[in-house]
């Protein structure tokens, strides 16, 4: 597959100015680069499960999408994206559409890794010609910073407050990545804004032209939640990689491969300084915290290089 950057960052918007997210949102970043991977000429059916993006980006009777747009509840885009991409098959067939159409769901890690994650499991069973993408900021942010199964451990939010009984959220995050390529479906992956988005365009294609279904799953920090500079944005996904707290890697018909490795594998504490909801993580005292945050990390990077055979 060619890369072209300038070719890429050129392509018409598909999802336009003036929508309503944050400053230093990686959500809409996410959206947009993946949107970039349609070919020419192909149209899309968007759905979108209830969150910041929705809210922000379909006020009706306003909307930023430039494609046909569904808006779902928390828990049904996985199967509403199915049905939509089933009758659309149905009528492709009967020759009424000869438009060629792909199906793209984003959702939240809210919508994605809780609420959603019933429907979502069966439209990745069933192997629908879908993609589903969540873009991963760790917390349910549009409701109010409360804490998800994606949110790391000891992260701040506001159900699992900072205080003198309380040192965040204790359990350690889910990998949703790993739940979807236990499916067995044609394509799974993981990424984020590094590279000049590279490895984020190459996988976005991938999966949106590889048949049958597919899964995206990308960090996409969040200004509010992590409390963090939003001109900081790219550099704490930098950080994510580079410390191996979120791996860029791909699952290719059940084939797991790692996409990078650091030269030097950085310490998980240069991801977590700045980031308002770690702040208490490097108090006197809490070292143990940080070595505890260290461990956990560790131990799934090299599970994941046993599941790539490295």
């Amino acid at each position: 597959m060619s890369y072209n950057f300038k070719e890429w960052m050129n392509k018409p918007e598909r999802l336009a100015p003036g929508h309503r997210m944050c400053a230093g949102c990686g959500g809409t970043i996410a959206v947009r680069n993946v949107l970039r991977a349609l070919h020419e000429g192909d149209k899309a059916v968007i759905g979108n499960a209830t969150g910041c993006l929705e809210v922000s980006t379909f006020m009706y009777p306003y909307t930023a999408w430039e494609d046909s747009y569904i808006h779902n509840a928390f828990e049904n885009a996985g199967s509403t994206l199915s049905g939509v991409e089933t009758a659309y098959r149905a009528l492709k067939k009967k020759g009424k559409i000869d438009d060629t159409y792909k199906f793209i769901t984003f959702g939240g890690d809210g919508g994605t890794y809780d609420i959603g994650l019933q429907s979502l499991s069966g439209a990745m069973e069933r192997n629908h010609d879908m993609v589903y993408v969540c873009y991963d900021n760790g917390a349910y942010m549009n409701t109010g910073v409360q804490r998800s199964s994606a949110t790391p451990m000891y992260a701040d939010t506001t159900t699992t407050p900072v205080g003198k009984k309380s040192i965040g959220k204790l359990q350690n995050r889910k990998d949703l990545a790993e739940v979807i390529a236990a499916h067995d479906i044609p394509y799974v992956a993981q990424t984020t804004f590094v590279q000049n988005f590279k490895d984020l365009h190459v996988k976005a294609e991938k999966a949106i032209y590889t048949p049958g279904a597919a899964f995206l799953n990308i960090m996409s920090p969040c200004p509010t939640g992590w409390k963090y500079t939003p001109s900081d944005l790219l550099e704490y996904c930098k950080m994510a990689v580079e410390t191996c707290y979120w791996p860029l890697f791909e699952v290719i018909e059940g084939k797991w491969i790692l996409n990078y490795e650091p030269k030097k594998k950085l310490p998980v504490e240069e991801f977590l300084r700045g980031q308002g909801r770690f702040k208490h993580l490097f108090k006197p005292g809490n070292e143990h915290l940080i070595a505890e945050f260290q461990a956990e990390v560790d131990r799934r990077w090299e599970q994941l290089l046993y599941f790539c055979n490295r």
